[in-house]
């Protein structure tokens, strides 16, 4: 779902972050897959073209430029793009940051063309910028860079980009790049920088400055620039809904007997399973207990939404299952469920290890909140927008609710999108009404708002 780019001077350790990048991730994170890669890439002929021209040192700063972007576009939408569509994270070491260092400052190329020839290609949701003294890289270069496995020590020296006076150039570029002294041309404005992380020290330092850096980035849930976050997650959906079927019940669970596609809701309305979770939950309380006041939240719609298509789940296997799109940290997990279970809106059950190879808790959701949970799964995407109007509309029925989004769609473009999404969720999920076909736009979804 993101392209996460390492960028630095040569030597500045940007390997080394890169696979403590992937550590972090694995530990911290519930995406589907982490993926490495690097540019130039070595495995394509754009990428070796590219790579020879620097190793040649015989083109022109323009045709480097030219070569590099060529890789890059092609690296973008054959082997990026697919794999953000499927929710994955992208770690790259560099990306257009490096060209319009190396081949624009240094290159004395006008940042605008380097721009403009990497228009096509894919933008980094974050930057990650590592740095180091010129000393420091100096002596990293002579282990292993773009070059120095094929040239000797009295190469490395004369080549220059592997020179002192060159590096301190390369290193002031990417600091005055990205600090923002020097302007960042359009598109590429809109990646999120985070540094300078100075690895200057040890592993255990430079681990704990990117595990700051990354959890900030991801759990503010920044909108991804390259890919739709609606079709990432529908793509979870489809997944969680065809696995659903098969799921069990473990000994002590009650199962919901209303989990078809057209009775989850019960007879109640959406606007009255919105009020009846409102009025059961003590807002002051769920502050003290550090979870959201609100049950129209991200947290109440990934963890009662999935779990109300997975069945019973431990912490782990729950987390596993709520995709990059409902991001929530295992610590938060836990409160929540902590937090809903001490309201009866689920069920826990410690299991003996028999039952499980890890044992502990294992949660479901109550038989009375699973038309919430499979509501909330569905309205998903416009969940942010009710909870502003809510804050604006403090004592307000929450019947007028979609009315109000429906006017604002008419105007707005990103309002427009996020019901579409709820529309393509609902035909997913089901209407939850019996004789009920799922909305298929704003005016069929305003009339199943309100109906019962």
């Amino acid at each position: 779902m993101y392209l996460i780019v390492v960028e630095g001077g040569d030597g500045s350790g940007k390997g080394a972050a890169i696979k403590l990048l992937r550590d972090i991730v694995a530990d911290e994170f519930t995406f589907d897959a982490i993926h490495l890669t690097h540019e130039p890439r070595r495995h394509s002929r754009l990428g070796r073209l590219a790579r020879k021209a620097v190793e040649a040192g015989d083109h022109s700063s323009i045709e480097e430029a030219g070569l590099f972007a060529a890789d890059r576009i092609d690296h973008s939408h054959s082997w990026i793009r697919p794999l953000l569509q499927k929710g994955g994270l992208v770690i790259s070491d560099r990306n257009v940051h490096s060209s319009l260092v190396y081949q624009g400052v240094l290159g004395e190329i006008d940042l605008d063309v380097i721009a403009k020839m990497n228009s096509a290609a894919l933008i980094p949701d974050l930057v990650i910028w590592i740095d180091c003294d010129v000393e420091h890289a100096l002596k990293r270069l002579h282990s292993g860079t773009l070059r120095s496995l094929a040239l000797t020590d009295e190469d490395l020296e004369s080549q220059y980009f592997e020179t002192s006076e060159t590096q301190k150039i390369i290193r002031e570029g990417f600091r005055g790049l990205l600090s923002g002294q020097i302007r960042v041309p359009p598109p590429f404005d809109r990646s999120r920088i985070v540094g300078p992380i100075l690895n200057e020290g040890s592993l255990d330092d430079l681990n704990r400055r990117l595990r700051v850096a990354l959890t900030a980035f991801i759990y503010s849930h920044p909108e991804p620039l390259n890919v739709d976050v609606h079709q990432v997650d529908l793509a979870f959906l489809e997944t969680l809904m065809s696995s659903s079927s098969s799921q069990g019940t473990l000994p002590g669970f009650e199962q919901p007997e209303h989990v078809s596609t057209e009775s989850y809701l019960e007879g109640r309305s959406a606007a009255d399973w919105i009020s009846k979770a409102e009025k059961h939950l003590d807002a002051a309380a769920a502050r003290a207990a550090n979870v959201a006041a609100n049950p129209m939240n991200r947290s109440y719609a990934s963890i009662m939404g999935t779990l109300s298509l997975i069945g019973s789940a431990n912490v782990a296997r729950l987390r596993r299952r709520l995709g990059p799109a409902r991001l929530v940290s295992e610590s938060y997990t836990q409160s929540m469920l902590k937090w809903l279970d001490e309201n009866d809106m689920v069920r826990r059950q410690q299991l003996h290890k028999r039952f499980r190879k890890d044992g502990g808790a294992v949660y479901r959701l109550r038989a009375e909140w699973f038309g919430f949970g499979r509501l909330l799964m569905a309205l998903l995407p416009a969940v942010p927008a009710m909870r502003s109007w809510r804050r604006k509309h403090p004592t307000a029925n929450w019947s007028g609710a979609m009315a109000n989004l429906v006017r604002q769609a008419k105007s707005d473009a990103e309002m427009h999108h996020l019901l579409d999404a709820v529309c393509e969720r609902l035909a997913l999920l089901g209407a939850g009404i019996p004789d009920w076909q799922s909305p298929s736009d704003h005016s069929s979804l305003l009339a199943w708002w309100n109906a019962s």
